[in-house]
């Protein structure tokens, strides 16, 4: 495990580390198997951005999609494996709920398997009115994008 370094937290698009955050959310997470290097990229674009740095190197990530008015939505959180267990997704979550974009919002949202108890700490809670909520979800949309990417190429 690292030795603990003194954490940097920026919103700056410049300063993430792409190649890792994709090869982790495409090649590691359950959430977004598969995901192409091109619908990454647009998904960037459309977020304000949470880096966490340990001595210039990226370390965690998260996103918001959000109009920094009236709603967000929180995706993508994730820390690297050797970093976890020191706290940086406490750190990284307060950094978020304290952004000036993210204050007095009428809703946040975001979905975990996880890490409920975590988000819990920073107020999210179970759906207050779920038979209000719908949802169109295809989770194998990027299996499908890469297969059919492979076969244009191939």
């Amino acid at each position: 495990m690292p030795q603990s370094l003194p954490l940097e937290f920026d919103c700056d698009p410049a300063r993430l580390d792409r190649d890792m955050i994709h090869h982790y959310l495409s090649q590691q997470s359950y959430w977004a198997a598969g995901l192409p290097r091109d619908i990454f990229e647009r998904s960037l674009a459309g977020s304000l951005c949470f880096g966490a740095y340990a001595d210039g190197q990226q370390v965690a990530f998260a996103r918001m999609i959000t109009d920094q008015a009236t709603f967000a939505y929180l995706a993508d959180v994730f820390v690297l494996p050797q970093w976890r267990g020191q706290g940086i997704s406490k750190a990284l979550m307060a950094f978020i709920m304290a952004h000036p974009g993210l204050q007095n919002l009428r809703r946040m949202m975001l979905a975990t398997a996880d890490a409920h108890g975590l988000y819990a700490q920073y107020g999210f809670t179970a759906l207050s009115s779920p038979e209000r909520m719908m949802e169109k979800l295809d989770q194998q949309v990027y299996q499908r994008l890469s297969a059919e990417l492979s076969a244009q190429q191939g």
